[in-house]
Parts: C-alpha cells; sequence; structure tokens
C-alpha cells in the first residue's frame, strides 16, 4: 500500500521532518480517519458467563430481564403472614387474637407468601398465647412488609443498555434478571514491539550503553487499565527488516499496534517509514512537550501508533492517542480525568507554540492547593513515580508565573493530596525514610518534598506554600545555624525550629579517594572537577564558605558553575566519573559506596510556621519522629545523629 512515506532510501531516510501539529487538530483527524476505515468499530460481539464478566467490560447489547425478581410475593421481614383486612381495628384498647392455619402462617423473610395472603406482622409485633394463638395490638395495610413480584426486576425489563462499562452492581442485577450469559465487546488486542539495540531486558547484568527495557510494561499495565489486551513482544534490534517482518506479523494478529522507541528522524529510527512503507503515516510528530515525534499512522485498516522511546513521552502518547482508541474500540467514552484548581508555587517557562504536559507535586496548605513543577526530562520516569498532577501549559502560553491560579488532571485522589504534608526546602535522604514510616504509621498521610535549597524552603514559607522547610543554614559569624537566617528573612513571622538530625557533609570522592582530596582546598591546586549543589542550598553556602575559609576564587574551581539539586545527584555524578568530588552528606556517598572526607557536623531542621504546628499535617511528623523504628533507620544510614531530634530548638510564638 502506497503511503506518505514511498520506497526505502538512504536519502529519503535522511529527508523525514516531523510535523507540528496541534494535539487536537492530530487527535481529531487520526480519530476521523480511523472511523472512516471502521478501525474504532468494536469488533463481533462475545458471550461470556456472567459470572466471569470483571468489572469494565461493556455490553453489546441491552441487557433484559428474562424473570422478575422477586418471581413470587415474597416476606420482607420475619414474622406471620395473613390478609391484612382480619388485622384493621386492632388496637391496644382492643388487641385482636388470631389462630395459625391455612391463610395465617409463621413466616421467615424471603419466605414465599402463603395463598390468600397479602401482608405480613412483624414478629416484634405479636403476642403468642400459646402456640398456635396470638395477639396483635395493630393493623397492617395491604402489602405491607412483602416484597412483591417484580418489586427489584420486572421481567422483559432493561437492566442496562448497550456500550454500557459494567460495574460489580451491574453484575448483581443481570444475574437477578435470571441471565446466565451476556453479550460484551471483546476487548482490543494491543501488541507492543520495544525497539532498541541497546535495550535489555530487567535483571539481566548491565554494561555501558545498555539500557532496561520497561516503556513496554508500563505501556501494557496502562493498556489493562484501560479495558484492552496488552501482548509485549520481544526486543527488535534497529535492523529494518527485522523491524518490518514483525511489524507484518503484528498487524495480521493484534487489533492495534505500538511501537515503542524508533519514531524521530535519526539513522536508526525506522517506525515513520516502515509504517508509510506498509500503510499510511498521518501525522509524525505533535505540537507536544513530552512525546513531540509521536507516529499515527494506520497499516490493513488497524491502528499503528508510533510511540517516543523516553518513558515520560511514551506514557504522554499513550494518554492522548492510544487511550481514546482503546475506549471506541469498547463502545465506551474515555472518561475524563479529576481536576483540581491549584496555585503554582514557583515560575513555569514553556515554549511558544508546543503544549507541555507538566508533572507536579501537589499539597493542600491553608486553603490553598499548591502545585510545584518537578523535574521536566522526557526520560524521567520517577518524575511520574512521584507526580501528583499534570499541568497542562497551552500551545500558545509562554507558561505561568508564580501565584497563578491553574487546573492540575489529577494523578492521585483528591482527599490524599489533601492528607499531604508540604516540605520544601533543602534535600535530605531522611526525609524519604520519614516520608515511609509516616505512610506506614498513617495510611491516608502523605509527605512530599520539593528540593529547591534551604533559602528557597524559607522563601516558601514565608509565601504560605509549604507547611514547614528543611534547613541548614550557617551563620559564618556565629557558627550557629538557621536562627539569625529565620529572623532575617520571615520578621515577625511565628515559627517554631525543631531538629530533625545532624549529619556530617563533607566532599564525597571515588572509592579508594584516588586524588587524595584532604579538603577542598585540593580542588583548586589540584585543578580537579567539582560537582557543586544549587544557588539557595545550605550545602551551597557551607561551601562557599569553606572556600572563602580558605582564601579560594570560586572562580579557580573546575566546575563550580555545575549544579545539581540534591545529594543523590551529586553522589551520582562523582560515581559516573563526570566529577573527582562534590560536597554533600555521607549517607549519599554510602548508599553509592563512595568514600567520603569529612568536612563538619551540620544541625538540618524543620522550620514550621506556627500557624501549622498544631495540625495533623505536622503532629504526624513529630509523632514518627519520636519512633525508634524510625530512628534506628536513619542512623543505619550513615552519617547522622539524632541527639535532638524531635526537640524545639527556637520558637518564637507569643
Amino acid at each position: 500500500m502506497d503511503g506518505l512515506y514511498g520506497e526505502r532510501s538512504e536519502t529519503m531516510k535522511r529527508d523525514v521532518y516531523l510535523d507540528d501539529k496541534p494535539l487536537e487538530e492530530a487527535l481529531a483527524e487520526y480519530l476521523d480517519y480511523l472511523a472512516g476505515l471502521g478501525a474504532l468499530s468494536p469488533g463481533p460481539s462475545e458471550l461470556i458467563a456472567v459470572d466471569e464478566a470483571a468489572a469494565g467490560r461493556v455490553t453489546a447489547s441491552p441487557v433484559y430481564a428474562r424473570n422478575s425478581s422477586p418471581h413470587y410475593h415474597a416476606s420482607a421481614v420475619d414474622g406471620v403472614a395473613v390478609q391484612a383486612s382480619i388485622t384493621f381495628g386492632a388496637s391496644d384498647a382492643t388487641p385482636k387474637r388470631l389462630t395459625l392455619g391455612t391463610h395465617i402462617a409463621v413466616v421467615d423473610t424471603g419466605d414465599p407468601l402463603p395463598p390468600e395472603c397479602d401482608a405480613v406482622i412483624m414478629i416484634e409485633d405479636v403476642h403468642f398465647i400459646d402456640e398456635n394463638v396470638f395477639e396483635i395490638t395493630s393493623g397492617v395495610v395491604p402489602w405491607q412488609h412483602v416484597r412483591v413480584i417484580g418489586e427489584d426486576v420486572v421481567a422483559t425489563e432493561m437492566i442496562v443498555p448497550a456500550n454500557h462499562r459494567l460495574r460489580p452492581v451491574d453484575l448483581g442485577g443481570i444475574l437477578a434478571g435470571g441471565l446466565t450469559e451476556i453479550a460484551v465487546h471483546p476487548r482490543p488486542r494491543v501488541v507492543i514491539l520495544p525497539t532498541g539495540t541497546e535495550l535489555v531486558q530487567p535483571g539481566v547484568p548491565l554494561k555501558p550503553g545498555d539500557i532496561i527495557e520497561y516503556n513496554t510494561r508500563v505501556l501494557g499495565a496502562m493498556v489493562a487499565e484501560w479495558g484492552g489486551i496488552p501482548q509485549r513482544q520481544e526486543i527488535t534490534i534497529d535492523d529494518y527488516q527485522a523491524l518490518k517482518s514483525r511489524l507484518q506479523e503484528a498487524v495480521a494478529n493484534f487489533d492495534m499496534v505500538l511501537i515503542n522507541a524508533g519514531s524521530s528522524a535519526g539513522r536508526e529510527d525506522f517506525t515513520a517509514e516502515l509504517i508509510g512503507e506498509l500503510g499510511r503515516v498521518l501525522t509524525h510528530g505533535v505540537a507536544i512537550k513530552p512525546a513531540k515525534p509521536v507516529i499515527l499512522g494506520e497499516i490493513a485498516g488497524k491502528p499503528v501508533v508510533g510511540i517516543p522511546g523516553y518513558s515520560v513521552s511514551a506514557v504522554v502518547a499513550a494518554e492522548q492517542f492510544v487511550r481514546p482508541i482503546i475506549y471506541s474500540k469498547l463502545g465506551a467514552v474515555s472518561p475524563a480525568r479529576e481536576k483540581a484548581s491549584a496555585i503554582v508555587s514557583r515560575k513555569i517557562v514553556s515554549p511558544m507554540g508546543t503544549e507541555e504536559f507538566v508533572r507536579v507535586k501537589m499539597g493542600q496548605v491553608g486553603d490553598k492547593i499548591i502545585a510545584t513543577a518537578i523535574s521536566r526530562g522526557a526520560g524521567v520516569i520517577m518524575s511520574l513515580v512521584r507526580a501528583d498532577g499534570m499541568l497542562r501549559v497551552p500551545r500558545l502560553s509562554e507558561g505561568f508565573n508564580a501565584g497563578e491560579s491553574v487546573t492540575v488532571e489529577l494523578m492521585r485522589p483528591l482527599q490524599e493530596i489533601r492528607e499531604t504534608t508540604v516540605i520544601i526546602g533543602s534535600h535530605d535522604i531522611t526525609l524519604d525514610v520519614l516520608a515511609n514510616h509516616l505512610r506506614q504509621k498513617y495510611p491516608v498521610a502523605t509527605l512530599s518534598s520539593a528540593n529547591v535549597g534551604s533559602l528557597g524552603g524559607l522563601g516558601a514559607l514565608k509565601r504560605g506554600e509549604a507547611h514547614c522547610a528543611g534547613i541548614h543554614l550557617l551563620d559564618e559569624k556565629t557558627g550557629d545555624y538557621n536562627v539569625s537566617y529565620i529572623k532575617r528573612l520571615l520578621p515577625g513571622q511565628p515559627v517554631v525550629l525543631v531538629n530533625l538530625v545532624y549529619r556530617e557533609q563533607g566532599l564525597i570522592v571515588a572509592p579508594g579517594n584516588p586524588h587524595n582530596i584532604r579538603g577542598v582546598e585540593d580542588l583548586a591546586e589540584r585543578g580537579l572537577s567539582y560537582i557543586n549543589r544549587q544557588r539557595g542550598a545550605g550545602t551551597r553556602i557551607l561551601f562557599d564558605y569553606k572556600i572563602k575559609e580558605n582564601n579560594i576564587n570560586p572562580d579557580d574551581i573546575k566546575g563550580y558553575e555545575h549544579e545539581e539539586y540534591t545529594h543523590m545527584a551529586v553522589a551520582a555524578a562523582v560515581a559516573s566519573g563526570s566529577a573527582a568530588a562534590g560536597m554533600g552528606i555521607r549517607a549519599a556517598a554510602l548508599a553509592l559506596e563512595l568514600d567520603f572526607v569529612p568536612v563538619v557536623e551540620e544541625r538540618y531542621d524543620l522550620c514550621i510556621p506556627a500557624a501549622f504546628y498544631d495540625t495533623p499535617y505536622i503532629q504526624r511528623l513529630l509523632e514518627v519522629m519520636a519512633e525508634p523504628a524510625f530512628q534506628r533507620e536513619v542512623e543505619a544510614l550513615g552519617g547522622y545523629n539524632l541527639r535532638d531530634c524531635g526537640k524545639i530548638l527556637y520558637d518564637n510564638r507569643v
């Protein structure tokens, strides 16, 4: 079949250039095209047992009751079945005495009513004189305490319509109506083809250049969540003919094909060309970030989507283009994501002309929900793991200013977000341990930490964007920590300063300390490469203090301008060999089996606005900090001392 791309040639291959269609236009055009081919219509219906019907299956036709439920007049209570008319006139002053017989009988809940009975007297209202004779002091009306025929379901009544997504309660209604089988739309079978010579399966020993193949697992779980049947294939190396053969086989045996990676325009990116050769490419490139190089195509009347290789790009592309196709093939409508209004904590700059999907951490601080952007890299899967929501920056916008109100698509339940303690400030591994123990003790609670440095944390408190800030700010004049900065940067604001840990700060170096680094002075003298922390970080302030103490100019330190935002990122840079040293905590060095040159023990505190100190957000943290299990786990990390953990070190409340 002729496509947008014709026969393969190296010259043509290098001329391929990505489109730049707006998201709405690309999606509408693709769905309209597929609908015209009938590729969005569900396949022939399947008859399945109701007992085996999972919630989420979609009915292919309306479901009508075969019988009524109940199909007989049934007692709704334990009591005595009677003709209502014989009870009329009974009262406390004139009780009526009745005798059990053919048309007066004791019944239990669910029993059929005897002939000519039309009501039931509750057993609590019956006083037996002997085994057969009883008195009543109030009458009943016809059909009182009776479940009449068809009270729940009437024969021939429609229980659920066609194209109805089944819920657990629907299954009960269908069975009550006398059906044991129902017709449902088939679940679309979606094959996922991972491509790339560099890919390896999870669990194999890694060598430089290897990339663990996990995208198809993520995509498969998403397809299953939406109602499709995912099928992962083995990795296909970057070989045109091998991929062509695998693609032809996939199209022949499945309802939809996802090709992961190879969607850009590099020398070994064959996906668009192959789809064009075997079918048609409608769009190659959409004006979104990440996931710009997504490919929307069709082969043999079946949707074929080229999913970018970067993990976040893959998820965004699947959400925007695969999800609506699967729901359409199920005869259902793709449900809208839950949304919430939030305030942007920091300015977000985005390129004009591209709709950007920004991952954010969220938490309710006072009466506002705060959204803080996290890593925007297209390959950072942990940005999705940590994200509470997705903020979409419109294509014709350049971003959002700090303090601006935005709408966020939620990736966690709103109630969970409302129960989140927001810590903004300096990074410390202890916060991850604290978050885990908090969740174990209080399953409803979450801790969200954003790493913006100690000064950034105090700024967040000043703007009312966090419940507390992690800080370790050294006062060069006094040698004390944190208090002078609080007085200067939060004047007049009542706060409580609670110690979390004391920790060893020093130079993280390669195993064995091959450069024999003894202190910061060696960095400048020997021209060794350094990895720094960002401006405003307490570690940066400490390092600047130390080089100033040694009369070292920052310009004399190679890599001084190279910044990272966490201790673990600094340690990773040293472990990779991109830096000879970096200032950080001992625990980060130990975590990556690096060596450590101690410089100072510093105090790491939580600065808590007085307005939040007595709230569950903080009191839950203080409870966890006092637990021996938490303290033992922190001490096991190495380089920590918890002698004042949980102790108030400064309190300016009136």
